[in-house]
């Protein structure tokens, strides 16, 4: 039941090139720094990233598309990272864009056993009826676009409406930061953290956790729990160095009130 491993290259033993994996966080809050850096450092490539977003220049998982490492991406948002869009553009990279509630919920029904769901969102747009650009040639022409997806209509509430068909996600590995983790891998988020990093290690076959504190088993309240250990098959506990090391993507602040300019 101890779940702990010795160090971030033990923690991604079997990460292969071509794999599909699951990255949790939301910007650059609750995003697994150290084990992209394992990633980045022993060099695997041709990977299909789930996440939220792609980072951005020069953080996150933009270190690995700076890189060329990777082959796919499905999100929601791709703002914030000038590279992506190029590599985007230029044919070097193949994106799904996806509706961010549908991209959680894709996430969710991997890891419920569930392969597939109706949703409302997207019907009527190209994400139901096709041709969203998924791929470019270097001469910026669409060489690949999403296929139409099955639609039927349900009537919920007496009201019936049109829903469309999405696939759930399975991932081969998942990536995520919790604030507190036991050795039996049950997980608790901090705030904002805790968008997509619960859903990334439920969709995956071996969810890998760095965790800022790591305690005993029983020191986590169950009702604190926001992740139980049954998702979670490996983690790695973080230094202090590393646990106090967290980007920032727009920092706005103002005068506190009372202060002079």
């Amino acid at each position: 039941m101890d779940k702990v491993v010795a160090s971030a290259q033990d923690a991604l033993e079997g990460l292969i090139d071509g794999m599909t994996v699951a990255v949790g966080g939301f910007g650059l809050s609750g995003i697994p720094t150290v084990l992209i850096h394992q990633a980045l450092e022993q060099g695997t490539s041709d990977l299909e990233v789930v996440s939220n977003n792609c980072g951005v220049d020069g953080a996150g998982l933009g270190l690995l598309l700076a890189q060329g490492r990777i082959r796919r991406v499905i999100a929601s948002y791709v703002g914030e990272n000038k590279e992506f869009a190029r590599q985007y553009l230029s044919g070097e990279l193949e994106v799904e864009l996806t509706p961010q509630g549908t991209l959680a919920e894709k996430l969710r029904a991997g890891g419920a056993g569930i392969p597939a769901f109706f949703t409302p969102t997207g019907v009527g747009s190209q994400v139901s009826e096709g041709g969203m650009p998924w791929r470019y040639d270097s001469d910026g022409e669409v060489v690949l676009r999403s296929p139409a997806k099955e639609t039927r209509e349900f009537s919920v509430r007496d009201h019936a409406r049109d829903y469309v068909l999405e696939h759930a996600t399975f991932a081969d590995f998942a990536l995520v930061r919790a604030a507190k983790g036991d050795r039996h891998g049950n997980l608790v988020f901090h705030q904002s953290a805790r968008n997509f990093n619960p859903l990334c290690a439920m969709s995956a076959q071996v969810a890998v956790a760095e965790v800022e504190e790591l305690v005993e088993p029983g020191e986590i309240d169950p009702d604190e729990v926001h992740l139980p250990g049954i998702y979670v098959q490996r983690v790695l506990a973080l230094t202090a160095e590393q646990a106090a090391d967290k980007d920032i993507e727009k920092r706005t602040t103002r005068p506190r009130p009372g202060k002079d300019d």
